[in-house]
């Protein structure tokens, strides 16, 4: 097998490892198993954040192909526009957002940032997924530019090798670290994340069970997540000289977190951020991070894991979205 990851382009924009990090007081306080972080709200780049190594790729890709511009989308609070903003001033490309929503009386969050980072904010109403991305894109190329199209989250097979990169990244810190880490926990929401996971579990002969928690997915009458992300794996895994394997089965799904909905804020988020924050001086995003770690802390209340396991959150980021949310988090 040949490992082509190597020869991929890309750019360096991320401040790498991020720290591997055992949450002891948290365990503590859970009587669980060993519990250990992995750190990409410490990514650097823009406040931090998980979709930075992706667009290491992305970007990569956009400036072999002499492309002057970038285009994203998604939701008016997005982490990802908020870090391809700041990736593509840090590499000298243009940046459209494609938001969903209206424009506000004053920006605030990750919408300020995009401000700051130099964005031109395209405002699309009810289209929070980057659905008018062609649109926008269109008429830049009739307007003589060459932008380059980032899909929704930066989850493509070119996004998603960023996580096969930093799965080899985490083989070589827990070499050292004394403890055999089982589990992996991690938001699965766009699934570049997650499925870039899966290969690089795979290509780097990882023993680890990759656990993705629902974060927008899940509802019923949805279409299978999980064959979504195979597709994406396999995509992944050509690209790297791997074999297509994946499938449906591959990989593994927690749904019940939902709550009120993508963005709301409830029970299981406040406590996750409350008891992360009290006990081991880390922030958690609501919105994902919260959410993730909350399921996480269900998971060991009601047993899944023995006091003599060890898994591995992986904190996504998003810190900015803790501001916007200082009602539901001191409720």
């Amino acid at each position: 097998m040949t490992n082509r990851l190597d020869e991929i382009p890309r750019v360096r924009i991320t401040n790498l490892p991020t720290p591997l990090v055992e949450l002891k007081r948290l365990a503590e306080v859970l009587g669980g198993p060993r519990i250990f972080m992995k750190r990409d709200d410490l990514t650097g780049l823009a406040l931090g954040g998980n979709k930075t190594r992706k667009l290491e790729f992305l970007l990569g890709e956009a400036l072999a192909r002499k492309c002057d511009a970038v285009i994203t989308g998604g939701a008016t609070q997005s982490n990802h526009c908020r870090q391809t903003a700041a990736a593509a001033a840090a590499v000298g490309l243009e940046c459209h957002l494609a938001l969903g929503g209206e424009p506000p009386a004053v920006p605030e969050g990750n919408l300020l940032l995009d401000r700051l980072f130099g964005a031109t904010v395209h405002w699309c109403g009810e289209f929070g997924k980057g659905e008018l991305i062609p649109k926008i894109a269109g008429e830049l190329r009739a307007g003589g530019r060459a932008p380059y199209v980032i899909p929704f989250g930066g989850s493509n097979a070119v996004g998603a090798l960023g996580f096969v990169a930093a799965i080899a990244e985490l083989k070589e810190q827990l070499a050292p670290l004394g403890a055999r880490i089982g589990h992996l926990i991690v938001p699965s929401s766009s699934g570049g994340t997650h499925a870039g996971m899966a290969v690089g579990v795979d290509f780097f002969d990882l023993d680890l069970n990759v656990i993705g928690i629902g974060i927008d997915r899940g509802e019923p009458g949805e279409p299978s997540y999980e064959s979504e992300l195979a597709a994406l794996a396999n995509e992944v895994a050509e690209r790297i000289g791997a074999a297509p394997h994946y499938d449906e089965r591959s990989f593994q799904m927690r749904y019940g977190y939902y709550g009120g909905g993508y963005e709301v804020v409830g029970d299981l988020e406040r406590e996750a951020t409350y008891l992360v924050g009290s006990r081991e001086g880390i922030l958690l995003d609501p919105v994902y991070a919260a959410r993730a770690m909350g399921a996480l802390i269900d998971m060991i209340r009601k047993g899944e894991f023995a006091s003599s396991d060890a898994v591995l959150f992986w904190h996504t980021g998003g810190i900015p979205a803790i501001f916007l949310h200082a009602k539901d988090l001191v409720s």
